[in-house]
């Protein structure tokens, strides 16, 4: 198939960003967006112009480091689909495809398609650890974990950390990246221990940096990982808790 794509180029952090205008000919249905922008990459450096940046690493859905904007949507069009994930057979021959990076000013821009999402990883420094006794090595099944919660904490450590809530919320919310990393390790018994100091200190950083969650939904439709709209309301349940504890503890100490 023939494309056109107009590609977000932003030589730096401040630079002036534009939109550039491409012809991709020769597209194979069966290639994935990636191997797509790396085939006009090739073409690019063969005539001497400078590819084009963007992230991706893993390329099979679970390092979160590939997200676009296509078409206005994040990681485009097919639902629970991250951008490497996603094939070219999604769209038609002619089709004219705009491809931004993230929008959100938590992620600014470092270069073309490629944003800076450390703020995720402050929120991670901020809660995301669990208690492990040293020692000798625990029989497997010592610690019992309910199956519910064992399932519970699966679903949200399935967050791949691409940022594509953030950059599909009106708000530029972090909330459900939040929620999900929370919840991974609040839910499990092992994580007991830290748990309204971890929901406290992690949703408290997120919100240095992100803006705040007005239930638009637009987080959970973008989620390539389709992480559930329920991970937010037991993060804000566990958080009021927290801030109930520990004035309690305050107040005897």
């Amino acid at each position: 198939m023939d494309l056109i794509l107009d590609v977000w180029r932003q030589a730096g952090p401040d630079g002036e960003g534009r939109f550039e205008t491409y012809d991709a000919p020769g597209i194979s249905e069966d290639m994935s967006f990636l191997e797509m922008l790396d085939v006009v990459n090739e073409r690019l450096i063969g005539d001497g112009e400078e590819p084009i940046a963007f992230d991706h690493d893993c390329r099979e859905g679970i390092c979160g480091t590939c997200g676009l904007m296509i078409n206005g949507r994040a990681h485009g069009p097919q639902a629970g689909t991250a951008t490497c994930q996603l094939h070219m057979r999604q769209f038609s021959d002619g089709d004219r495809i705009a491809i931004e990076p993230w929008r959100a000013t938590a992620f600014p821009v470092i270069r073309d398609l490629v944003v800076d999402r450390s703020p995720f990883d402050a929120i991670i420094e901020a809660g995301g650890y669990i208690s492990a006794p040293t020692g000798s090595a625990p029989d497997a099944n010592l610690t019992l974990v309910p199956k519910e919660a064992a399932e519970a904490a699966m679903d949200a450590a399935a967050c791949i950390g691409c940022g594509a809530c953030v950059a599909a919320c009106p708000n530029s919310a972090g909330q459900l990246f939040t929620a999900a990393k929370v919840a991974h390790l609040n839910l499990l018994p092992q994580g007991q221990p830290e748990r309204f100091g971890r929901v406290e200190a992690m949703v408290e950083t997120m919100e240095h940096y992100f803006g705040s969650c007005t239930n638009h939904g637009e987080c959970e439709k973008a989620c390539p990982k389709e992480i559930s709209l329920d991970q937010i309301a037991l993060m804000n349940m566990d958080y009021l808790k927290a801030k109930v504890a520990n004035r309690s503890l305050a107040g005897r100490a």
